[in-house]
């Protein structure tokens, strides 16, 4: 363990702040590992900008800031090698409501999605709900690695199929897609003529120096055409509570439309969003690579005591903090109630469409972590 300047150990009391981590359980004995939100302190640098932010004690209407739209262009460029122009952000206070835009901004009612299982459950949930219909692939877990099966998705395409739904880094898998794998995509849309929506909110937390993460729109210009890239600090430096994501759109006629999509409907970003992203990405990259260094120590930990228990197992976490543990072989029937039972609260994998599975975050104190694995094995060994 390389030593850090910031403390990601001491546990801060969360309870009485509306998380809605913390609450779900609130007054009972049970360890919180679900949602994917961190336990841990936003970089001091965000906290500092917000404060003088609020110090100023205006908070009008507020427009994205050049400072947040240069630092983000910035961190494209320098982390992925990604040249944006400035009219090609759309600024969305959430990305989940990023997907639903998307779901309503590409093809027509009774058009098909294409997506992958088992994903990020508002994938599931957007194409319905904006009219469309919700076509899934299933990942294939080859020797212990989720992969593509470019067979299944030519097969599952229909010809009412507009779009692409991708999920990269991948929620809840933890992949990392290759090249390889994303230049199969990127061939496959521009054969059937798909819009592909990538969510690649995890980008920033790539836990393997081996996998770096590559945005699908930088393949190519034709490929950036296409894609409608969706980002946001959130994730990365855990502050989803404050509601700022945006969308990279190349081409004019995809960005009218999915502007045209947002309606009077989406509310504009919260002011602190913009403060606490234009700190996150200028200023917030050393707290990130200390985060990232935790964040390993928490897999390796995960992946050898999930390794060690009868029934369990789980694949390489190569991005993200959360992992994906199948449960299948102990036959147990409903895995989250089990382990809740136990004092561990899990995301259900049937939300992702994998029942069998449970999906664990390990964003969060190793104290912690290692006493919910603890009793994890103790309750299978009941």
């Amino acid at each position: 363990m390389g030593h850090t300047p910031f403390d990601f150990d001491t546990i801060i009391d969360r309870t009485g702040t509306g998380s809605e981590k913390w609450d779900r359980y609130e007054g009972r004995d049970i360890l919180p590992l679900w949602v994917a939100d961190m336990d841990f302190a936003s970089p001091p640098v965000v906290i500092d900008a917000l404060h003088k932010r609020i110090s100023h004690g205006v908070f009008g209407y507020t427009h994205a800031p050049q400072g947040a739209i240069d630092a983000v262009r910035e961190h494209l460029e320098r982390d992925f090698g990604w040249q944006i122009e400035p009219e090609w952000l759309v600024w969305l206070p959430g990305l989940v409501c990023g997907l639903n835009v998307l779901c309503r901004a590409v093809g027509e009612t009774g058009d098909d999605v294409v997506t992958f299982t088992p994903i990020y459950p508002p994938f599931l949930s957007a194409p319905p709900l904006s009219g469309k219909g919700l076509v899934t692939v299933p990942l294939c877990c080859v020797e212990g690695r989720w992969g593509i099966d470019p067979e299944a998705l030519e097969r599952a395409i229909t010809p009412r199929t507009r779009m692409l739904l991708l999920c990269s880094p991948h929620n809840p898998v933890g992949r990392v897609w290759s090249r390889q794998e994303l230049q199969l995509l990127a061939e496959c849309a521009e054969r059937h003529d798909l819009v592909i929506g990538s969510d690649d909110i995890h980008a920033g937390l790539v836990l393997d120096e081996s996998t770096p993460h590559l945005p699908i729109a930088t393949l190519s210009p034709d490929i950036c055409r296409r894609t409608i890239t969706l980002l946001a600090p959130s994730k990365t430096y855990n502050i989803p509570g404050l509601g700022c994501s945006f969308a990279v759109i190349s081409d004019p006629v995809l960005r009218n439309r999915f502007v045209k999509g947002m309606g009077r409907i989406v509310p504009h970003v919260n002011l602190l969003g913009f403060t606490a992203a234009e700190a996150a990405y200028g200023q917030g990259e050393e707290w990130r690579q200390s985060l990232l260094t935790y964040l390993r120590g928490n897999r390796d930990l995960v992946e050898r005591r999930i390794g060690e228990m009868a029934g369990l197992s789980m694949t390489h976490v190569e991005a993200t903090y959360l992992a994906w543990i199948d449960t299948r072989e102990t036959g147990i029937s409903d895995p989250a109630g089990f382990f809740e039972e136990c004092g561990v609260g899990l995301s259900d994998g049937k939300d992702f469409g994998a029942p069998g599975f449970v999906r664990l975050n390990f964003g969060c104190s190793r104290v912690l972590l290692a006493r919910a694995l603890e009793r994890m094995a103790a309750a299978l060994l009941r």
